[in-house]
């Protein structure tokens, strides 16, 4: 599946910005079934420096200044992306979650990818005993890592409810797990948390997933979202997982960076110079190869 992505980010500030330094994550990643064929991202006003890098993680981050005064601040990023992954594994197969447990203390691997950067806590997922105890219930013993994964993502996708009004971007982890509720970014920190607490290693997940509108309806400009999800490690390798949805990460799931936690991967992040109160607007377009040529045709 080939997809076009369209991410656009605006802030309007109350009073001039005199400088601003930021960092930003949105250039869709490569590898396990996913290649980029293009990507653009337009800063407008200009920044006085843009430099590249790659972290820790091997995520891709433009980090930028701004030095003249400005009012606004609009970040558009265009992507076109394939993306061919295969099926996820049968949910019980695979090595059993003690013996990957044993392996990722074992490695020693120190590569962007290895399990050894996501066995500990982290700012924003610290080990909570009421989340290891939760996650728990679904590690019995000899159990492969991928099935007692998949029956704890299931089990959250049950347990917690989609409320985007009961937490913020800031919620703490032991506030969303009190409430069993909040948004993918909450889902997935909870999760993370009970498998790091099982000893399993365990990655953040930013990107976008694919939505179908409801039949009959146009696709809505700029009503899809960025989302989150789960990366476990399970002795041989990394299989993504979706507590939000309750599924293993196909097709539909377009990968943009992979952290510890959200405070690794946001997509945009930094500091501002006098800006008093500000307004933030984020438009996200995920549109599959055959509806943009739908939408080509018709337009």
């Amino acid at each position: 599946m080939i997809y076009t992505l369209r991410h656009v980010t605006t802030y309007t500030y109350a009073k001039p910005v005199s400088f601003a330094r930021c960092s930003l994550r949105l250039k869709p990643a490569e590898g396990e079934g996913q290649s980029v064929i293009e990507s653009v991202v337009t800063i407008d006003p200009s920044p006085a420096t843009a430099v590249i890098r790659r972290d820790t993680f091997g995520i891709e981050t433009v980090g930028i200044t701004l030095d003249a005064p400005h009012t606004r601040f609009r970040v558009e990023a265009l992507s076109k992306v394939r993306v061919e992954r295969a099926p996820p594994p049968a949910p019980e197969s695979g090595r059993g979650w003690e013996a990957a447990r044993t392996a990722a203390i074992a490695s020693r691997d120190l590569g962007a990818d290895a399990p050894v950067h996501f066995l500990f806590p982290s700012a924003r997922v610290p080990l909570l005993p009421d989340v290891t105890d939760y996650a728990r219930k679904s590690f019995s013993p000899g159990r492969s890592a991928y099935g007692a994964a998949f029956d704890l993502m299931t089990r959250i996708r049950a347990d917690f409810r989609f409320d985007a009004k009961a937490t913020d971007v800031h919620t703490p982890l032991s506030e969303a797990f009190a409430l069993r509720a909040g948004v993918c970014q909450d889902f997935a920190h909870v999760m993370i948390a009970g498998l790091r607490g099982m000893g399993l290693p365990a990655a953040y997940v930013s990107g976008y997933l694919r939505t179908i509108p409801p039949a009959g309806r146009p696709r809505l400009r700029g009503a899809d979202a960025s989302h989150a999800w789960v990366a476990v490690w399970c002795g041989d390798g990394w299989l993504g997982l979706d507590p939000t949805n309750g599924i293993g990460v196909r097709d539909d799931h377009i990968v943009v960076a992979r952290g510890r936690d959200y405070g690794d991967v946001a997509p945009i992040d930094g500091i501002v110079s006098g800006s008093g109160k500000q307004k933030l607007k984020v438009e996200v377009d995920v549109i599959p190869q055959d509806e943009a040529e739908a939408l080509a045709l018709v337009g």
